[in-house]
């Protein structure tokens, strides 16, 4: 009898530590949330003047837990990078990821994070459809949004999901920040075209 009850006892403790490792798992799946920054000119700090002959212009932002955006005009294209300071997220790829067609991203930055730290920042860009013109012949804008990786480690695009191609673009980018942008490798990793492919993001990667 005693055993038995032993036994029992033991098969108790077990179920406690497993639905107490289930909690702890479930606790820790939960960290990870979004927070929003803006890239709007107002609340940033423009370096310098900007260049009437060909409209180039920077400006650093304020970000989360002690980084910076930093914004690059020229030729209207835009790059978007991140760092400590202007000179960390001048030397980062993401500052050097130009788009072919002319380009601009949404001012609203999403943050993801996990224990107050951001790994990750997803930005929606438009990119301009030369091949597709309205009846003034200006492009017709294609949506996109670009998953960002951060420090430690560099700084540059991970994956691309096309809006118009899905319509839970969101949610996706999301998903793909998360699995994908703390084990990417700048320089070394492809950039991921995650969901179903559509027009911005092929020409966001033709080069």
């Amino acid at each position: 009898m005693r055993l038995r009850r032993d036994f029992l006892d033991v098969l108790a403790i077990s179920a406690l530590l497993a639905q107490t490792f289930a909690m702890s798992a479930s606790a820790g799946a939960q960290t990870i949330s979004s927070a929003y920054t803006s890239t709007a000119p107002k609340g940033c700090r423009a370096i310098g003047a900007r260049n009437r002959e060909d409209g180039s212009a920077t400006r650093i932002c304020p970000g989360k837990a002690g980084l910076v955006v930093l914004v690059n005009e020229d030729d209207l294209r835009e790059t978007v990078s991140a760092g400590r300071d202007r000179a960390d997220a001048a030397k980062q790829p993401a500052a050097e990821a130009w788009f072919g067609p002319f380009n601009s991203p949404t001012s609203a930055v999403e943050w993801r994070m996990q224990g107050g730290k951001p790994f990750a920042i997803i930005q929606r860009w438009h990119i301009a459809d030369n091949s597709d013109q309205d009846r003034d012949g200006r492009p017709r804008d294609k949506a996109m949004l670009a998953v960002t990786r951060l420090p430690p480690g560099a700084v540059c695009h991970v994956a691309y999901i096309d809006v118009a191609a899905n319509p839970d673009a969101n949610t996706i980018a999301r998903k793909a920040a998360d699995d994908i942008a703390r084990g990417f490798t700048c320089g070394k990793d492809a950039v991921r075209t995650v969901g179903a492919s559509g027009r911005a993001v092929e020409l966001a990667k033709a080069r």
